[in-house]
């Protein structure tokens, strides 16, 4: 079992305080990715959106890149296996199975 930690993270300039199991790097990793995101949508919308709105809009990108990355791993999958069907099918055509 993992041993859970307490470890303090700033995001959209608020600290939040949680305990967790997972590596605190990781998640310092995880809020740098959501402060990077929430720089990227420029400073007017930081200027006029509350902390509350732009983490609206970057927890809906994290979650059209999430939906994007399974369905490309899906994709992946499919052909993959359509590729290893195919291939038995060959080899079973050649050893006459």
């Amino acid at each position: 079992m993992s041993e859970k930690r307490t470890v303090t993270l700033e995001i959209a300039g608020a600290k939040y305080r949680m305990t967790s199991d997972a590596e605190e790097d990781h998640l310092r990793r995880l809020a740098e990715m959501i402060n990077e995101r929430m720089e990227g949508l420029g400073a007017k919308a930081q200027r006029t959106a509350s902390p509350a709105q732009l983490l609206a809009v970057v927890a809906l990108g994290l979650a059209d890149d999430l939906l994007t990355a399974e369905q490309r791993r899906l994709d992946v999958e499919r052909v993959t296996r359509d590729a290893v069907t195919r291939a038995i099918a060959r080899i079973d055509e050649r050893i006459g199975a």
